[in-house]
Parts: C-alpha cells; sequence; structure tokens
C-alpha cells in the first residue's frame, strides 16, 4: 500500500547569509507531490560544493537554506504515481533532486545536463536535516553491501570521477592518472582501478603515497618534482584532475598520449592557459565534466558494491556540522567528512 502522509516539519541546520555559521532551521515541505518520495536521513556528506553555497562563491546561494547533497536513509512515504520506490528502501541522493523529464537531454538518459535540472539544496532545503524529498527518480536504490557512511560521498565526489572514466571509455588498456589525491581523488584511484586501468597517482603531497598505493594507484608522481613531471611526458591516454588549485597544466597535458584527453573536475582559481600546439600535433583533448544521471549512479553503486569501493569517511554528529565544515575548509579531513543523525 502506499503511504502519501506529509512531515508537518523538517528539521536541520540552515545559514542565513554568506559565511555565515548553520543554525537550527524547520520548515513545512507542504504536500507531498504525486512523483516525490520523503527519505528519513541517516547519513549526509560534507562536500565542498556545500562550502562554496554557504559562502556565495558562485553568487547564486538564496538565504536561509540547508545545505546537503551527498544524503542516505530510508524512504518514509511516497507519491500517488511512485511506482519505483517504496517506503522502507535505503536510498541515496546526489547533487540533483529533479529535472524537466521531457528535453532532448533527459530523453537520453542525461538529466543531469537538462536545463531545468533542479539542485538538492541549491533554490530548495538540502540534506543536512532529518528529512528531505526528491523526485523518486533521483532516489537510487543503495546495494545491501554498502555501509551507509562509505556510500554517502560517493553520492556527488564518487559519481563526479566515475562518470568521466566511464564517459572516456577508460578500460584494462587504458594508462590513467589521477591529479589530486583528496576527497575525489581517493575515489578516482578506487574506480580507475576497478575499471581495469594501468593507474597513477598526481600529487603534491609525498607522504600520500603509501595511501595512495592501497587504494589502487600502481604508481606515484610528486608533482612538485619537474623531473618527474617530465619523466612521464607521453604517458596517459586519460588524465583526470581532482584539484581545486591552479597545476602547472602544460606539463599535464604533455603528459598525454596522442588521442589522450585531460578532465577537469575540480575548479582552480584561474583560467587554464595552455599552448594549442601540443593538443593539435598529438590530437589531444581538454574536457570538464559535471556530476552524472541517475542511470550513471545506479551504475557506479553497482560497481562500488562489487568491486569494494568506498569514500574513507570521518564521521560527525549532524548537530556538528559547523565543526566538520570547519575541518573540510582547512583540508584537515582525510577523506571526506559524513554527518549523522
Amino acid at each position: 500500500m502506499k503511504a502519501a502522509m506529509n512531515t508537518i516539519e523538517i528539521h536541520g541546520l540552515a545559514v542565513h547569509a554568506a559565511g555565515a555559521q548553520l543554525v537550527p532551521y524547520k520548515y513545512e515541505p507542504g504536500e507531498l507531490k504525486t512523483n516525490e518520495v520523503e527519505v528519513s536521513i541517516s547519513h549526509c556528506g560534507v562536500c565542498h560544493s556545500d562550502i562554496h553555497l554557504i559562502d556565495n562563491d558562485w553568487g547564486f546561494s538564496k538565504y536561509p537554506f540547508i545545505p546537503g547533497h551527498e544524503i542516505v536513509g530510508t524512504v518514509t512515504a511516497i507519491g500517488s504515481e511512485v511506482k519505483d520506490r517504496k517506503v522502507g528502501d535505503r536510498v541515496g541522493i546526489g547533487w540533483q533532486a529533479d529535472s524537466c523529464g521531457i528535453c532532448e537531454w533527459c530523453r537520453q538518459g542525461d538529466e543531469h545536463l537538462c536545463a531545468q535540472a533542479q539542485p538538492t539544496c541549491v533554490g530548495r532545503n538540502g540534506g543536512y536535516a532529518d528529512a528531505i524529498r526528491v523526485n523518486s527518480r533521483f532516489a537510487i536504490p543503495v546495494p545491501e553491501i554498502l555501509k551507509s557512511e562509505n556510500v554517502a560521498p560517493l553520492l556527488c565526489a564518487g559519481i563526479t570521477v566515475y562518470s568521466p572514466l566511464r564517459n572516456h571509455g577508460v578500460r584494462p588498456s587504458s594508462r590513467v592518472g589521477i591529479v589530486g589525491i583528496g576527497g575525489l581523488g581517493h575515489l578516482g584511484l578506487q574506480f580507475a582501478k576497478a575499471f581495469g586501468a594501468e593507474v597513477t597517482a598526481l600529487s603534491t603531497s609525498k607522504d600520500k603515497e603509501a595511501e595512495a598505493l592501497e587504494m589502487g594507484a600502481d604508481h606515484f608522481v610528486n608533482t612538485r618534482d619537474m623531473g618527474a613531471l617530465k619523466k612521464i611526458a607521453g604517458s596517459f591516454d586519460f588524465l583526470l584532475s581532482t584539484v581545486s588549485a591552479d597545476q602547472d597544466w602544460q606539463a599535464l597535458v604533455n603528459s598525454l598520449r596522442p588521442k589522450g584527453t585531460m578532465c577537469v573536475v575540480g575548479v582552480p582559481p584561474s583560467p587554464i592557459s595552455i599552448q594549442a600546439f601540443p593538443l593539435i600535433g598529438g590530437q589531444r583533448a581538454i574536457s570538464g565534466s559535471p556530476t552524472g544521471s541517475p542511470r550513471d549512479l545506479h551504475e557506479m553503486l553497482d560497481v562500488a558494491a562489487r568491486h569494494g569501493v568506498k569514500a574513507i569517511t570521518e564521521r560527525f554528529p549532524m548537530a556538528k556540522a559547523n565543526e566538520a565544515i570547519a575541518k573540510v575548509k582547512k583540508s584537515k579531513v582525510r577523506y571526506r567528512a559524513v554527518l549523522t543523525n
């Protein structure tokens, strides 16, 4: 039987001005829409995108709002037209909560490219709360074998690295470099290994070498070592840059093999400047990638379950979200912070 109860109030932690602390906040979600599910939240990851939204770095935050878009929880109510989820299902919700469903991108299963895509915590309240409502298609069933704490960061960080590896055809013959071994990169290493590729970790932190090798890297390159960077010229079919810092972009492009691609998923503060000739002469490419579609999320969680991919996490009670955010801002978390209810 379908449940259609309404939660009278949802309680969470909201920010009321750019850069402000999170404070307790409640709101009435209104009627449960026919295509929605209500989810009782058990875990929510702290993504750097939440911090950008809190601080209004991107210029479109509207206050007050509850951040959070790496959500795991249990379905507690379903709308009258929902056929694909049931009360009691454990689901994950990522960056996106809805899309138009009828545009060319939605029709071909690329809902994340929909011009009317609705982010989970932009213009609406997100996952630093006890519950949330989203379109049922964006509440993805979580395989039983995966632990909620380790799966929460996969719903944004994980799909952000999984999608480009998949969409650029990484396979066992591929030589892959992962630039930056942090919240995104440590998952990139694991997924690249799951694809069967030969994997190189590139990092400015020499102290991460042992961990990178444990997480699936076959090789480690210290990117502060100019000699080491020169040695890897012409090495990679695919390079995934996960860092939000400026890099020696020309050296990274030079590390690509002919027909190789560098894909950028971290946002550096300055424009990326490179020479055109190495792109033209080697038929190389530079691309970008956002998160992924519900289809991609389903597939990624299945791959994670079968290959043992999991986020390395540090847990905080939901009430200590401000403490978690402060640690993430200072890059003191290895590798993802997760809030728990």
